[in-house]
């Protein structure tokens, strides 16, 4: 019972940081530190959700639902938390709907808790990797959407409301682009960490993933060789970063989703 009022209360608050946010984006007004707060209540409501269905049991639950919950709410985290130092906090109109719907389909009935098997602290730190790698790209996604609309915006010449309210050209840029290495460097850490963890990263039940996520390492490595040589940006920039997150959607959770939900093996 506790767990389902802490949920939708969390769920209530996303959504409602979301839309005050909008309201924010289009009006470039309002109070940036309440939003903050209103949204960091909530990752602080999802969190115990998670952490009482992640550990409750006494072993560790990674099933679809769950795991897509404890990436929302990375994504979620990671933004608020950053936004403290960055004006990051925009990327909330994307992500915080997707955590409401992240947490709404852990507590739903549709999800079936999974407990994996004790492992060792390098597998343990592999996983967390991965899903802080995953969770950087994935706000690296929302940077490169909303500098899609911006470029678009300025290259009409029509700087409304809403592109009035975004940070320079320049600082979005160049925010994407630390956000997009940070990323690269958890996810270089964690595919390192599964070599060393894992027997066989190449074995029939994870060769799909592996080869997904070295290429989408080599997509993110590309791309940011391409920004240091030949300076990269703007489109060439958005283009790549959807494509590497792309891919790496379908390593992370296209082989999950298959095995569990439609083939029905743990």
């Amino acid at each position: 019972m506790f767990t389902t009022v802490t949920g939708l209360l969390a769920v209530v608050l996303y959504l409602a940081t979301a839309v005050l946010l909008v309201r924010r984006l289009i009006r470039a007004t309002g109070e940036r530190l309440a939003l903050l707060a209103l949204g960091l209540a909530a990752v602080a409501l999802h969190g115990a959700v998670l952490g009482q269905d992640l550990l409750g049991s006494g072993a560790l639950d990674l099933s679809f639902f769950t795991t897509v919950s404890l990436v929302t709410w990375l994504m979620a985290a990671l933004i608020l938390l950053g936004a403290l130092r960055a004006p990051l906090e925009n990327l909330g109109v994307g992500a915080l709907p997707l955590a409401a719907l992240g947490l709404g389909l852990e507590l739903s009935p549709l999800a079936d808790q999974r407990t994996m098997p004790a492992m060792d602290s390098a597998m343990q730190a592999h996983i967390v990797l991965s899903l802080l790698a995953f969770s950087l790209l994935a706000i690296a996604a929302f940077q490169a959407a909303l500098l899609a609309i911006q470029d678009h915006y300025l290259r009409e010449r029509r700087p409304g409301g809403f592109v009035r309210a975004l940070p320079p050209l320049e600082t979005m840029e160049r925010l994407l682009f630390r956000i997009i290495a940070l990323g690269f460097i958890f996810l270089t850490a964690a595919l390192l960490l599964g070599w060393v963890a894992l027997d066989d990263l190449f074995a029939q039940h994870l060769v799909h993933k592996t080869a997904l996520s070295l290429v989408a390492w080599a997509v993110f490595g590309i791309l940011l060789w391409g920004r240091w040589y030949f300076g990269w940006r703007g489109r060439t920039a958005v283009r790549w970063t959807t494509g590497g997150l792309t891919v790496l959607l379908l390593a992370y959770f296209g082989s999950k989703l298959v095995l569990e939900l439609i083939l029905g093996i743990a």
